[in-house]
């Protein structure tokens, strides 16, 4: 009888860009692009973190592979979509969690989707430039309708992250406005209330730059019964594409996750 390889699925796929597999990893990392973005940045990150790490990272609607596909405007719809493509991809192996900005929430609501509905947990939460959700010191967002180009251009640069050379680029540039315009929508739609009790169990580490302009990381530490660990990096709010940054990252998350995985024996 032939089987079928549920991870490998066409929609799996299309919402989970896996470039570097690994079947004998022993953990699967999954991570979450920040506004603007797509899934090339992290998927990246397969072919040089651990071994013992196999590295999906999220593709969004309306982006990539997923042009066509219309923007979603919710978060907890994003969470759905991505719970159901994740389940086959994690029924084997344990995981954790890596969102940078935007996709810190996204990856957030995501694991209390598969709490809630699959009772799944990942292994670690890995929370990048992001204050804590139910904050009353979140950053204001503008209304999009009321961005002109330059103003656009000036949040791809520093909330998108977008490099300069993308920018000058009028096609590029063109590509990348819709994106952000769309995730800059969805996160003025996201709001959380303080929790009455934590929501989590396992540990959550924060990581953020210097310079950044973020405040209440502390605060991430309602959302769970594990302890919070905050770790401050050189740099701004993309501190993390320092080589040197990106490096003690993918390192600290390998050794955190098997340290954890010790632990749990």
């Amino acid at each position: 009888m032939e089987t079928r390889d549920l991870t490998r699925s066409p929609r799996n796929e299309e919402v989970l860009n896996c470039l570097y597999q690994r079947p004998g990893a022993v953990f699967k990392l999954i991570c979450f692009p920040w506004a603007g973005s797509g899934s090339i940045y992290f998927a990246r990150w397969g072919q040089t973190i651990n071994g013992l790490l196999e590295v999906h990272s999220v593709r969004l609607a309306g982006r990539e592979s997923r042009l066509q596909e219309p923007f979603a405007n919710d978060i907890c719809q994003i969470a759905d979509e991505i719970a159901s493509a994740l389940l086959p991809v994690i029924q084997d192996k344990p995981f954790a969690f890596f969102g940078h900005s935007v996709g810190s929430y996204i990856a957030f609501m995501t694991a209390l989707y598969l709490k809630e509905k699959h009772k799944l947990e990942p292994l670690h939460l890995f929370i990048s430039s992001a204050t804590a959700p139910h904050s009353t010191s979140q950053l204001q967002i503008p209304e999009v309708d009321g961005l002109s180009e330059e103003q656009v251009q000036s949040y791809l640069q520093h909330f998108g992250g977008t490099p300069k050379h993308v920018i000058k680029d009028k096609e590029a540039l063109q590509q990348c406005i819709p994106i952000l315009k769309a995730d800059i929508t969805l996160l003025r739609n996201f709001s959380f209330d303080t929790p009455s009790k934590p929501l989590l169990s396992w540990d959550i580490t924060c990581f953020y730059g210097s310079e950044d302009v973020i405040k209440n990381i502390e605060g991430w530490k309602d959302v769970t019964s594990g302890k919070l660990d905050v770790h401050i990096l050189p740099g701004d709010h993309f501190y993390l594409m320092e080589p040197n940054n990106e490096a003690f990252i993918k390192n600290y998350i390998s050794k955190c996750l098997e340290l954890t995985s010790l632990a749990s024996y």
